[in-house]
């Protein structure tokens, strides 16, 4: 039976690895050195080699015959482990065993020892995918674990893992594979198949790949399957991405370049009608658009052709402005239901782009303007002189001043009625900030790309149990904040797992949250004085107001 490539040339000892050398190291010394731990966590991209280096390691802490921190790959041992058939070895896929009986199985079937190998490990897989009461059931065995019993778990998705988890684990990060380390390993498969290549064909599946030496095996798998007389062509490449070819690419830029908007619409015909997407031709543009940038500033050139070397001659920021143009067209291409209209629209601005500033335009009669401008102010001066004339009024700034619009508010109600819970119970309204205070930390660290970049210029500043108070800098922030559901869904996730509540977040600006809160203070303050000066005036017997200047109140 035929086995896919990405599993026939699956590696098998941290030697083989692929652009995880840190990962590999680290764990090899852990092996060699005998400093194995009851828990790890792999997260990173797909297909970067996560589930590989689990087995690896599960092969090598258990190998009766490991050198170096190397598993033997030889022994009874190895060859069950790599085979799956190692009933101390166990890989769970947690996207189908998500629910609290399964881990609660688990955690009863780890108590037991391992009957052949030294260390009984479970290998969770995609472990992200398990509810909030499975991760619960985790927790204990992973905070008091059974002696020989090693957890590996891996994910994609950091940021779904509570922080409880986190914090009792080891956490390595799996980097996405660099192209030229996937070009390298392709070319070592296709000459261990005994099948020729064109560079440039390898090129296009490595790129394609985006990082995973998984999908770039998959993608070869299919090219292979297309292939004739054993050989790997730039076309079969083409065609298996869906990638616009490179001589395709240098005739429509160069038609860009010479600002030919109908030359370039012609190419970029030629190139819907043979099939290709709009939103991946885009994508290969701005990767050709990259090339020149990168060749002009020294880099390595990897394109041969002549218009290529041509098209090198554009100056940086036009190159720039291309770039910033094409990228600001994608996400429309991606998410219309008429990319190519889109695509033209992009073709035709692009076109337009001038490789130099256009000069302004001076009026021939310039000279006789400003002549005549001189003669005026002159004039005026003279007058102002004799006091024949009088100086304009000067005009106020506020009267010319834009109003500002006022932009998004906090909801004053809610954050009036967490202050006023706040003085009502201090101890509770401190006790809650503090927790999430101590968790602040955790809770950016979980969040990823721009949910971070959100929360980063924040600071919690007050709390109840229903709703968490974050003072933002920019009431942009605060607003877009407000308008994400899921970062909400999230943050509460978080909390309610390193703090024990789950508020909701009330998003606020620095200024207006400390305007606010200077306006409730006065009024507590005033209410406090007229409370005061009623309770003095209750002392005074009714009838006798008229005494109320001439008695003095002595305290005992």
């Amino acid at each position: 039976m035929y086995q896919a490539l990405y599993r026939k040339y699956r590696s098998q000892t941290f030697g083989q690895l692929v652009g995880q050398q840190v990962v590999a190291t680290t764990l090899r010394q852990a092996v060699e050195q005998g400093k194995i731990s009851h828990a790890y966590l792999f997260s990173g991209p797909r297909g970067t080699g996560k589930t590989s280096v689990a087995k690896i390691f599960a092969k090598a802490m258990n190998c009766p015959n490991q050198k170096d921190g190397e598993p033997c790959n030889d022994c009874y041992i190895c060859q069950a482990i790599t085979e799956g058939s190692l009933e101390d070895v166990i890989e769970i896929d947690a996207a189908s065993n998500n629910g609290v009986d399964e881990i609660r199985d688990i955690r009863d079937k780890s108590t037991y020892a391992p009957s052949l190998a030294k260390h009984k490990v479970y290998i969770i897989d995609e472990v992200h995918m398990l509810s909030t009461g499975a991760f619960n059931a985790l927790l204990k065995t992973l905070e008091e674990p059974t002696e020989n019993v090693v957890f590996i778990l891996a994910t994609t998705e950091l940021h779904k893992i509570p922080a409880t988890i986190l914090s009792r684990v080891q956490r390595f990060e799996f980097k996405s594979i660099k192209t030229q380390d996937i070009i390298g390993h392709i070319e070592w498969i296709l000459e261990q198949e005994g099948i020729d290549f064109e560079q440039e064909g390898v090129q296009i599946i490595a790129r394609r790949a985006e990082g995973g030496m998984r999908d770039a095996l998959s993608i070869l798998d299919q090219a292979l399957s297309l292939t004739q007389e054993n050989l790997l062509t730039t076309d079969i490449a083409e065609e298996i991405t869906g990638s616009i070819s490179l001589g395709a690419l240098d005739a429509y830029v160069a038609a860009l370049i010479a600002h030919d908007a109908v030359t370039a619409l012609d190419n970029l015909n030629l190139i819907f009608d043979s099939g290709k997407n709009m939103a991946r031709f885009v994508t290969d543009l701005l990767q050709y658009l990259r090339d020149l940038i990168i060749v002009k500033t020294g880099g390595e050139n990897h394109h041969a052709s002549e218009l290529f070397l041509e098209n090198l001659k554009t100056p940086q920021d036009t190159l720039f402005a291309m770039i910033d143009m094409a990228t600001k067209s994608l996400a429309d291409i991606k998410n219309s239901l008429q990319p190519k209209i889109y695509t033209e629209m992009m073709t035709i601005r692009l076109a337009e782009t001038s490789n130099h500033p256009v000069a302004a335009v001076i009026p021939d009669n310039l000279a006789d303007e400003i002549k005549g401008l001189r003669q005026e102010i002159d004039s005026l001066k003279q007058q102002l002189a004799n006091g024949n004339g009088k100086p304009a009024s000067a005009v106020k700034t506020s009267d010319i001043r834009p109003q500002k619009s006022k932009g998004y508010r906090a909801d004053r109600n809610k954050v009036n009625a967490i202050l006023e819970e706040a003085v009502e119970n201090p101890s509770l309204a401190r006790s809650n900030l503090t927790k999430l205070q101590n968790a602040w930390g955790e809770i950016i660290e979980s969040l990823a790309g721009a949910d971070r970049a959100l929360l980063a210029g924040s600071q919690p500043v007050a709390a109840n149990e229903s709703h968490a108070i974050l003072a933002f800098e920019s009431n942009f922030n605060a607003e877009q904040t407000m308008k994400r559901d899921n970062l909400n869904t999230m943050f509460g996730n978080i909390l309610s797992n390193a703090a024990g509540f789950s508020p909701e977040i009330l998003a606020i600006s620095l200024e207006e949250w400390t305007k606010i809160r200077a306006d409730f203070s006065a009024r507590s303050r005033n209410g406090k004085a007229e409370a005061e000066e009623k309770e003095e005036e209750s002392l005074i017997p009714e009838g006798f107001d008229f005494l109320a200047e001439k008695i003095t109140i002595q305290e005992d």
